[in-house]
């Protein structure tokens, strides 16, 4: 649930403009349910209608809320997410094995997931927290979360500038579709996984013994 609807945005954003975009897409991107992306196409929108705001300042403060949020959930998740999992990961079911799967997992997808993950609502508060946890290399995440958080911004900033409020109704029914797919690629993710799971673990392990870095 969001705290914030889209009469308040419109009232926060004639008052606070930049920061606050820069100030809620952090915030969400960090874990907090806040809607960065409503945020993002509203002030694009009264960008357009009122030309009291930039749009490439308008863009400029939504890429960089993200990448700070998605940094701050990133280096939670890799400082704090290690001696969790090892205090209570047997008790969920992850033991070291499925740890270090995890971790090779991301090794070879976590730039997919950290990219695109900035266009589905539920990924865009929790990518940057699961790369951490799974050890992604800080370069590795930085270089993909920065493409995904600059694409993200540049494509809702300028679709809610040029095409106005109407942006709204294409910009719901994507977000709709992408989170279709990303859970669509969970469920068969899932089904790989319990169908492979001894050569999956057995791979990882190699690998992460190896010092992979695919």
């Amino acid at each position: 649930m969001y705290f914030l609807d889209h009469e308040t945005i419109s009232s926060l954003l004639h008052t606070y403009g930049y920061e606050l975009i820069m100030l809620v897409v952090a915030l969400e991107s960090a874990g907090v349910p806040l809607p960065g992306e409503s945020v993002l196409i509203s002030a694009a929108v009264y960008a357009g209608a009122t030309h009291r705001l930039e749009i490439w300042l308008v863009i400029a403060a939504a890429a960089l809320g993200a990448i700070v949020g998605d940094n701050i959930g990133f280096w939670v998740g890799r400082e704090a997410g290690p001696p969790i999992l090892k205090k209570f990961g047997d008790i969920v079911g992850l033991d070291e094995r499925r740890q270090k799967l995890g971790q090779y997992l991301f090794r070879l997808h976590g730039g997919k997931i950290v990219f695109f993950g900035r266009f589905v609502a539920f990924l865009r508060a929790f990518a940057a927290l699961l790369a951490g946890v799974n050890q992604l290399p800080p370069a590795r995440f930085f270089a993909y979360n920065a493409a995904g958080g600059i694409v993200w911004a540049t494509v809702f900033g300028l679709g809610g500038y040029t095409l106005g409020k109407g942006f709204h109704r294409v910009a719901g029914p994507f977000g709709v579709a992408m989170f279709v797919v990303a859970l669509a690629a969970i469920i068969f993710g899932w089904r790989f996984y319990k169908l492979h799971e001894d050569k999956l673990l057995a791979d990882a392990e190699v690998a992460m013994r190896a010092g992979s870095t695919v």
